[in-house]
């Protein structure tokens, strides 16, 4: 098996990143279909916690109920910096359609040959030189783009280090000018709350990421559907 989303036809207007590490009081599949429910285009499984057949497994159960819930040819299923895990799960019978690496992880090439042609590769740049990355690199295999972080966040707390150790955040005009600046999609996320969606939305970046706005809410899809309606709510039109 291998993805059932193709490179070029995805949507990453919402998008999900979540582990077991993340989650309040449901389980990792619970909140990912709760997040769909809501109108979540696209989820990422991360965890720095779990071993690796449990990644494995994990990922087999999300791309199982994505595909019983109908909803396989609309949203993506990503796996970070875990190459071993996608190809594992892919020949556990899943369909996984890519990873989401840092600059500075596994190279985009190495990921190109062994997820084919037809796999998402979505990459989140140091933050010290994102700008310079953003309109300089190679992008020929890459997908989109991950920036932020918008604030400085407990679930990933190394997100936005600068070289002098301190997190450097993103202002929303400086999203905006990323957005000007890249010829890819970007996603944005770091902390981002249902109070930042109507000015992010108006960034022109092509959507939000979160973890504990959704999985770490008491009644996650309740939240998921703020989220979505927000986004969808104050995007702007094309004639404006």
């Amino acid at each position: 098996m291998g993805a059932r989303i193709i490179r070029g036809n995805f949507d990453i207007s919402a998008y999900l990143v979540i582990g077991p590490e993340n989650t309040n009081k449901h389980s990792v599949i619970d909140v990912i279909r709760f997040a769909i429910e809501a109108g979540f285009t696209c989820v990422q499984i991360r965890s720095k916690i779990i071993s690796a057949r449990e990644l494995i497994d994990l990922t087999t159960q999300a791309s199982d109920m994505i595909s019983e819930i109908g909803c396989s040819e609309k949203v993506s299923l990503l796996v970070n910096d875990r190459l071993d895990a996608i190809l594992a799960a892919r020949m556990q019978g899943a369909r996984v359609d890519g990873i989401h690496i840092g600059q500075s992880d596994i190279p985009v090439e190495v990921c190109r040959k062994y997820l084919g042609d037809n796999s998402i590769i979505g990459v989140s740049a140091r933050t010290s030189d994102l700008f310079q990355y953003i309109t300089t690199a190679d992008i020929s295999q890459i997908d989109y783009f991950g920036a932020g972080p918008l604030h400085e966040t407990s679930t990933k707390p190394d997100c936005g280090l600068g070289i002098d150790g301190k997190v450097i955040t993103r202002s929303f005009d400086e999203i905006a000018e990323l957005s000007k600046a890249s010829s890819l999609p970007i996603v944005v996320g770091g902390g981002v709350k249902l109070s930042d969606i109507p000015q992010l939305s108006r960034t022109g970046v092509d959507g939000f990421f979160v973890v504990s706005a959704v999985a770490g809410a008491d009644n996650p899809c309740t939240e998921a559907k703020k989220l979505v309606e927000a986004w969808n709510n104050n995007r702007p039109k094309n004639n404006e």
